[in-house]
């Protein structure tokens, strides 16, 4: 009898890479994350042809509540607000992500060159981070808008990103210092390896952890800054978006009016934008960090095979009188 190829050969198993990437998307916290950061990329696509009126159409439906008709009520100018929160994603999520990839690119650039190459660029290139380091991000875009009426979402997303890299460029400096004189790096520069290639096959990957965490933060950032800049009137309000939303309810009184539903749809979404890329942080750091990622918890196995769980921070001491199935955990006090 013969056998398929299928039958006789062993399933494939995933390669330790593809089990880490597994294990970062089963995390709770960030594939809830990263779920709905996804709808939101997905609204900003699409949420221009989805909308169901002109967000700046006039109608004569003054400051009505949420309806069949208008789902989340209109304006004092009887302007769709379920409209405006759609087309207003796009602004905002095109600054906070473009922000974050120059930001991201200037710090792996910058930080990363600074630690592997040592003496004379490190001190040029550390010398650069620490006087961006200083720069207020948040005025300086607030005197560009000023200066030049005519400046977007792009040039608002430039400033951001050009203001945002020294933290991270430091944070990535600092760990290439110590990844440079590891014997796999120093394998590698005996093989004859170039420079570029060291740098990007053997420090990048160990650093990916913390490039995407510093990105994540740099978005959240932006994202901050531009509704901010929009609701106090910096930017350009002639372009839909949530801080757009917020100014013309704030300078209109709606919650003076009663009219909730002006203010509150944008506010849910900037909450749950910012709580998205808040739990993707926390599980790049749980993916990092074998401590977080076991809780704080973790078992080891007595001598006589019983399983006991410690806490961090506390030393276990197992009872003499605890019977053998439930074995007893005790904290120890310290002797004076």
């Amino acid at each position: 009898m013969t056998a398929t190829i299928a039958a006789v050969t062993p399933a494939a198993t995933p390669t330790p890479a593809k089990r880490r990437r597994l294990r970062f998307v089963a995390n709770p916290k960030a594939a809830t994350g990263l779920v709905v950061l996804a709808f939101f990329c997905l609204i900003a696509i699409i949420g221009k042809w989805i909308a169901p009126y002109d967000p700046s159409a006039r109608s004569s439906d003054l400051i009505q509540a949420p309806s069949a008709k208008h789902w989340f009520g209109t304006t004092h100018l009887g302007q769709d607000i379920f409209s405006q929160v759609l087309v207003g994603t796009r602004g905002v999520m095109y600054v906070g992500l473009l922000a974050g990839l120059v930001a991201t690119a200037l710090s792996i650039l910058i930080g990363v060159s600074a630690g592997f190459l040592g003496g004379a660029a490190d001190d040029s290139l550390s010398a650069l981070s620490n006087v961006f380091l200083v720069i207020p991000a948040l005025p300086l875009i607030i005197i560009v808008a000023s200066t030049i009426p005519s400046a977007g979402d792009l040039m608002v997303a430039l400033v951001i990103g050009f203001t945002s890299w020294a933290w991270g460029a430091r944070v990535l400096r600092a760990q290439t210092l110590s990844l440079r004189r590891r014997d796999y790096v120093e394998a590698a520069r005996a093989t004859g390896e170039s420079t570029w290639r060291i740098i990007t096959f053997e420090i990048m990957p160990n650093l990916t952890a913390i490039i995407a965490s510093g990105f994540v933060g740099t978005v959240i950032f932006a994202v901050m800054s531009e509704i901010t800049l929009a609701f106090i009137g910096i930017s350009t309000i002639s372009e839909w978006n949530w801080g757009t939303i917020l100014f013309w309810a704030q300078s209109q009184q709606a919650l003076a009016q009663g009219a909730w539903w002006w203010f509150v749809p944008a506010g849910l979404a900037i909450a749950i934008l910012g709580t998205a890329l808040s739990l993707i942080n926390f599980g790049i750091d749980e993916f990092v960090s074998p401590r977080l990622r076991s809780s704080g918890h973790t078992r080891v196995k007595t001598n006589d095979g019983h399983s006991v769980r410690m806490r961090v921070g506390f030393t276990p001491v197992l009872s003499s009188k605890q019977a053998p199935a439930t074995p007893v955990v005790r904290r120890k006090e310290n002797a004076a």
